[in-house]
């Protein structure tokens, strides 16, 4: 995905400010007419194809909007040496759709047993998240986590940062290993 978001953010160099704004500003148009449009019902059975993730509810582009928003900007300020963080509204509001990104990233075919582990996050959208992992996928839903080999606890911001592989964060409490090969399961976007 970096390569292909790289060379077609290259193919852009030669337009002018001017005109990068105005594509900007029309494409916004058109997009929130896109969302705007959306009925109750395709708003979670549309299903429509993403480069990467494949088929996806409707939902998942809006969404996504602001998850590219709130990660992008801090990559830029990540870049650029200025002191930032992610806002802890934006992170509070993208904290459910790491779960989701992980379910939809996850490689699990070298699972030869199937674990449970449990996520704990504070904030607003935050709470403990049974993550059941097997050869045939992973589910995650909320519940008790006590009985996890292994737990990992994150604020918001790091979760999601560590959910877009941005940064290794959190904190591992119970087995190690576990939490180590839960962490090793998600190819990055």
């Amino acid at each position: 995905m970096a390569v292909r978001a790289d060379e077609h953010a290259r193919a852009f160099r030669s337009e002018s400010r001017d005109a990068m704004l105005d594509r900007l500003k029309a494409d916004s148009v058109r997009a929130m007419g896109y969302f705007e449009g959306l009925s109750d019902e395709d708003w979670t059975g549309l299903i429509v194809s993403h480069p990467y993730m494949g088929p996806i509810p409707a939902m998942f582009y809006p969404m996504f909007q602001m998850v590219d928003y709130a990660v992008h900007t801090w990559d830029v300020r990540e870049g650029s040496s200025e002191p930032h963080a992610l806002s802890g509204d934006a992170s509070d509001l993208l904290v459910p759709i790491i779960f989701i990104l992980w379910q939809a990233t996850a490689d699990t075919s070298g699972v030869t047993a199937p674990y449970t582990v449990g996520v704990r996050t504070s904030g607003r959208n935050g709470g403990d998240m049974r993550v059941d992992i097997s050869a045939e996928g992973m589910q995650f839903a909320p519940g008790a986590i006590d009985d996890c080999v292994a737990t990992l606890e994150f604020d918001p911001a790091t979760l999601v940062l560590t959910g877009y592989a941005r940064m290794n964060g959190g904190t591992v409490r119970g087995e190690r290993r576990v939490a180590s090969n839960f962490r090793s399961l998600f190819f990055p976007i």
